[in-house]
């Protein structure tokens, strides 16, 4: 069952890929504004890995080998490419220390993610967050309302299709043009780009549907949870896409 192929999940995605958010994305303010509530879905994607990791590999001592070897073949390729990726100029880096890195470089304000970043650190959940940007909460209470319904099906097909490549060829294009007329003040976030799109879209996203049918299996139940939870999942990220307009616009 290929669940990408449903007329919502494909109208979803279209709404995603055309959202006017990108349209306003043409200045230095409004992408830096963009990314200081962009980085709560990096970081929740990880979240999202990290589930799928613990669900359904070994990650306890003793060891013992737990599930499908396919599928724990296929979750530790994605994590190794996730949180060790190449960086520019040598070394390695997870994408969530990466997208911090071009944020840096680009002067988008961290403070109120260093804050939520501390909360969590001491045991809050982002529900009990004070400092998130208006929008955010509501696509991380999703994302943790997902996994901690505890059916990994429906994390991996949010993983899969609810985050897999949906930033159009034009942004790209726009960021390009904007990092050479600062003189490269968004160099790193080029980079980011540039991996997501070869990384995610393309290597890591084939794996993901790969693991999405192996969870599944050949259970029509299990692959209609799947594309409900995909479609939740579209639908919070142009939930957010929204906020972030409304917040430009304000």
């Amino acid at each position: 069952m290929d669940t990408s192929s449903s007329p919502k999940m494909h109208s979803l995605k279209n709404a995603l890929k055309n959202h006017p958010l990108y349209a306003e994305l043409n200045r230095p303010e409004s992408l830096r504004h963009f990314m200081e509530s962009h980085v709560y879905a990096v970081w929740d994607f990880m979240s999202l890995l990290t589930y799928l990791q613990t669900r359904l590999t070994c990650t306890q001592i003793p060891w013992m080998p737990v599930g499908d070897p396919e599928v724990r073949h296929l979750i530790n390729e994605i994590v190794k490419g996730e949180e060790s990726d190449e960086m520019p100029g040598g070394g390695y880096i997870s994408h969530f220390e990466l997208y911090l890195k071009a944020m840096e470089q680009a002067g988008a304000n961290t403070q109120n993610l260093d804050l939520f970043l501390s909360e969590v650190r001491q045991g809050k959940t982002p529900e009990d967050s004070r400092v998130l940007p208006n929008g955010v909460a509501q696509f991380l209470n999703f994302t943790f309302n997902t996994i901690r319904a505890d059916r990994p099906h429906e994390v991996a097909a949010v993983f899969t299709w609810g985050r897999e490549d949906l930033i159009p060829t034009m942004f790209s294009s726009m960021v390009h043009e904007m990092n050479e007329a600062s003189a490269g003040t968004f160099s790193l976030y080029l980079y980011y780009l540039e991996r997501h799109i070869e990384i995610d879209g393309d290597h890591h996203s084939h794996l993901s549907h790969k693991m999405v049918q192996l969870l599944c299996e050949n259970k029509p139940e299990k692959w209609e949870q799947a594309l409900g939870a995909a479609e939740n999942a579209l639908e919070a990220r142009l939930a957010l896409w929204d906020s972030i307009l409304a917040g430009l616009k304000a």
